[in-house]
């Protein structure tokens, strides 16, 4: 039986591309060229109507390590708490203060784009800190 070896991660969302956007800042990731005919998205978007905006749009990670993320346009809003997240690994091998500087920089960095810190989750002994973020459209995440 074959293994599958890539994922993609998909989010249902009001405004597809803007999300997209913010994704890649948070991640490094890119997004691919404007549709033929458009020198650059921006371009795209002012013939359009919010409405008549991509119904999808993905980015992925520009050196193929990560997985690819799309994001699809639902007509209803997010009502709940996500029962899947992303984490972003912003301390990974750090720890204690050191740990602390590197995620709160992070999170000053991800909040200047539009995300939200929802709590900051101190070390306890047992596990490392974290910090819960939302996404510009209220997705959660964390800076782990």
């Amino acid at each position: 039986m074959a293994s599958v070896r890539q994922v993609q991660v998909t989010f249902d969302c009001a405004e597809p591309t803007r999300l997209a956007r913010f994704w890649c800042e948070v991640l490094g990731y890119v997004v691919p060229g404007p549709p033929e005919g458009f020198a650059t998205w921006d371009d795209f978007d002012r013939l359009h109507t919010p409405e008549d905006q991509p119904q999808y749009f993905a980015c992925s990670d520009p050196t193929g390590a990560g997985p690819r993320v799309l994001f699809q346009r639902v007509p209803e809003g997010k009502v709940v708490k996500n029962r899947v997240h992303l984490c972003v690994r912003a301390g990974t091998g750090l720890v204690g203060d050191e740990r602390l500087a590197a995620l709160e920089a992070e999170r000053d960095r991800l909040v200047a784009l539009g995300a939200v810190c929802e709590r900051v989750m101190l070390a306890d002994g047992e596990y490392e800190s974290c910090i819960v973020m939302r996404d510009i459209e209220g997705n959660e995440f964390c800076l782990d």
